[in-house]
């Protein structure tokens, strides 16, 4: 396990640091970063859980419990015991299951709230939350449309100061946030030619620079591609920790408009949280739950196609930020169950 306590920035002096909370995930970043979001927003101290489960449960969870200790690494196994943390934050599908078992052998004790569906029933947790795409309802969940981030003004602001050498680059400022392929998207050769084009032709009509920065499920292909046909414009490139330090917060902080693969969901909600126009690529329609997702998006206009429109004609669109608002119901879910005598964990 790894303890963090909120950010400076981000950390009032209230009763509520005396709690402590367990942050559970397969350690997949952007799971982790939900996980994270929300336990900073409660200002809680947090201690981070990584589940690597082993087989058959790996591939079962979160359904199957019976003998799921020996699904964890023996130093895990060892760490689930008492003193129980006041809350554990679980994100992800193999992270169900140990915040599933961790409200089962706290005998309720511990206050469970999982992130997306974890496709079995949410009686099994004491809270939900799920984006509208995962079309999941129930008394003990909780909505939201997009992934929950830390991205509010107070950390653009650290963001800004932290990255403050970008303020060198030319205005205006565009960020590319690069993904990876994804089973709901045509992400090939052809797509990639096509964003490159786009924002060539972007650059050239607006000059200004580029910021780009990768993901780990950015595909080599794609990378390369990136960094040979931008290399001799205005353009500041992360792509690994080879790099330099990952100034993803800075551009977002500094961007005067943001384009993002549409691949992402974490991302994306990023990215409008930021309060900048937020630009995607898409020429075929993506399918399932990314499809709702995009359309719920632009809908509320907060996204656009890439080449659609110039950043000057477009309307501000309040920053979607739903972080503190979710941490709020949280807590008042979690003050309701601390007020009934005698929690039940298996209902």
């Amino acid at each position: 396990m790894t303890q963090q306590t909120p950010p400076a920035w981000n950390r009032p002096t209230i009763a509520s640091e005396q709690l402590s909370v367990w942050v559970v995930t397969d350690g997949a970043a952007g799971n982790e970063r939900q996980a994270s979001a929300l336990a900073d927003a409660m200002h809680l101290t947090s201690t981070k859980l990584r589940a690597h489960l082993r087989p058959p449960w790996s591939w079962l969870a979160p359904r199957v419990t019976t003998g799921a200790r020996h699904a964890l690494p023996a130093a895990i196994r060892n760490q689930i015991a008492p003193p129980w943390p006041a809350l554990a934050i679980g994100c992800g599908r193999q992270a169900a299951l140990l915040t599933r078992m961790l409200r089962e052998y706290s005998g309720g004790k511990i206050f469970t709230v999982q992130i997306l569906d974890p496709r079995i029933d949410p009686k099994h947790f004491d809270l939900v939350i799920a984006p509208h795409h995962d079309q999941l309802a129930g008394s003990n969940v909780i909505s939201c449309l997009g992934a929950l981030n830390p991205v509010d003004d107070a950390w653009l602001a650290h963001a800004a100061a932290e990255f403050s050498t970008l303020q060198q680059l030319p205005q205006p400022r565009t960020a590319l946030l690069v993904g990876g392929p994804h089973r709901e998207l045509a992400l090939d050769t052809e797509w990639l030619d096509g964003l490159v084009a786009r924002l060539q032709h972007l650059l050239a009509r607006d000059r200004g620079s580029l910021m780009i920065a990768l993901s780990r499920r950015t595909p080599p292909a794609w990378a390369t591609r990136l960094r040979d046909t931008f290399r001799a414009g205005c353009v500041h490139f992360w792509g690994s920790a080879h790099d330099g330090t990952n100034p993803y917060a800075g551009y977002l902080a500094h961007a005067d408009r943001i384009v993002v693969t549409p691949d992402s969901v974490n991302m994306l909600s990023e990215a409008c949280a930021s309060g900048k126009p937020v630009f995607s690529y898409l020429p075929q329609a993506a399918r399932g739950k990314l499809a709702a997702f995009h359309a719920a998006l632009r809908v509320q206009s907060r996204l656009c196609e890439l080449g659609d429109a110039a950043i000057s004609t477009l309307l501000p669109i309040p920053p979607l930020r739903e972080t503190a608002a979710v941490a709020d119901k949280v807590w008042r879910h979690y003050r309701a169950r601390q007020s009934s005598p005698n929690p039940d964990p298996g209902r």
